[in-house]
């Protein structure tokens, strides 16, 4: 069993033109032209039999559309988060929305969505997700959209969790995309509901690196991922497998850890 825990696509009706653009800004080839049916079209070549899907709302304007649409993406295969912006006046009553609809967590972007991390006025909002159980999966580290400025660096949210530490926090990247170094020393290790996926890591980061910082902060708090359409599954099961960690652990990464904080199954 392999949960992919991080991959994106859009409406069909936009697919097209945002693919393209981030295609453009980021320079790196896609897998997918943004659709979910391509999406699964991926995950049966890589093996992957679940994927979560992580909209991101790029205005307060969005929020409404794209959460009514991904909701209509969940399906046995496709486990749908929602979006909120964080300068939106309806944000926490559309948290509780996603949580009516039965989203299980929630995607915000601090480059796309203008934000840095640790600023306090965002915490009554990362307080709000943690009271309705829902799991929010921040962009952590580097990102090409905003080259010049780093808005989730790993001490930034290194604080974000000690301030809240109830909410179940998921850092993409292994914890911040080209900022590894600072992750092992700042990040792996923290107690807490403060998880690490592995989007974006094969090919990017040094095998002994990438498993050294699983060790630290223990298997049991790591996602398999893979950030599709921008990295192939394929290539991180190959990164997982080659490092060294053991069946236990790799089990856990794949699919266990997942179960366990989306509330699949008991483990």
């Amino acid at each position: 069993m392999k949960i992919d825990f991080h991959t994106h696509a859009f409406n069909e009706k936009i697919a097209e033109k945002a693919i393209s653009n981030l295609e453009v800004i980021a320079d790196i080839k896609p897998y997918t032209r943004g659709l979910v049916s391509q999406t699964i079209e991926r995950m049966d070549e890589w093996g992957v039999d679940k994927s979560v899907l992580l909209p991101i709302a790029t205005k307060p304007s969005q929020q409404t559309i794209i959460n009514n649409w991904s909701k209509e993406q969940n399906s046995g295969r496709i486990i749908a988060f929602g979006s909120v912006h964080p300068d939106a006046e309806d944000a926490f009553s559309e948290l509780e929305r996603i949580k009516e609809m039965g989203l299980k967590g929630v995607k915000l972007h601090p480059d796309y969505q203008g934000f840095d991390i640790d600023e306090e006025r965002l915490f009554p909002l990362y307080k709000k997700i943690a009271e309705l159980g829902l799991v929010c999966v921040f962009h952590a580290g580097y990102d090409c959209y905003s080259p010049d400025h780093v808005h989730a660096r790993p001490e930034a949210s290194a604080k974000v969790h000690k301030a809240v530490p109830e909410m179940k926090m998921v850092l993409a990247h292994l914890g911040g995309y080209q900022h590894w170094d600072d992750v092992y020393t700042q990040i792996a290790g923290l107690e807490g509901e403060i998880y690490l996926d592995t989007s974006m890591c094969a090919g990017y980061i040094d095998d002994e690196l990438f498993l050294k910082i699983i060790r630290k902060h223990g298997a049991d708090r790591i996602l398999f991922a893979s950030d599709c359409p921008w990295c192939s599954a394929g290539e991180t099961v190959k990164l997982i497998e080659r490092v060294g960690l053991t069946d236990e652990e790799k089990e856990m990464i794949y699919h266990k850890n997942a179960e366990t904080l989306l509330g699949i199954i008991d483990n």
